[in-house]
């Protein structure tokens, strides 16, 4: 039984260590929360500069200074639970959405395996704002579809 565990038990190792990176790319739903709509990257850079609209970039700070969306604002939700699978438990700062609940809001991250511009868009809508969209798939595919950058 020793000798059957001693054999075992490495390779048990060597599975979880090598599932572990792929459990974190755990991609986004393809629907969005309810209440919130997806947007396409050409949508969103139609919309980038018209009146009342807001982009908030969700990626770590460090990301955020190495390019961002232009006009885009960082906002951070921090994880409070640190687990392989993915849930909303989080803190994010709402007070830095704006006061108008009709104003349209975009939410983004890296991309469609980012969830943290997914849990922030269903939050807003929660929270009553009514033009809520998730750009779903992030600022890596903006950056690579040659959109205006900002540093």
């Amino acid at each position: 039984m020793i000798k059957l565990f001693s054999i075992f038990s490495p390779l048990l190792l060597i599975t979880l260590m090598t599932g572990m990176p792929m459990a974190a790319k755990v991609p986004t739903p393809a629907e969005p929360p309810e209440g919130v709509k997806i947007i396409s990257i050409d949508e969103a850079h139609q919309l980038l500069y018209q009146k009342d609209v807001y982009v908030f970039d969700m990626r770590k700070e460090l990301h955020y200074e190495k390019g961002h969306i232009p006009g885009a604002v960082s906002l951070t939700y921090k994880w409070t639970q640190k687990e392989l699978h993915f849930n909303d438990r989080g803190e994010l700062d709402m007070s830095r959405l704006p006061a108008d609940k009709n104003a349209v809001i975009i939410f983004h991250g890296h991309g469609p395996e980012e969830w943290k511009s997914y849990y922030t868009s269903r939050a807003a809508k929660e929270a009553g704002y009514n033009n809520v969209m998730w750009l779903r798939d992030g600022y890596s595919t903006w950056a690579n579809k040659g959109y205006a950058v900002e540093r």
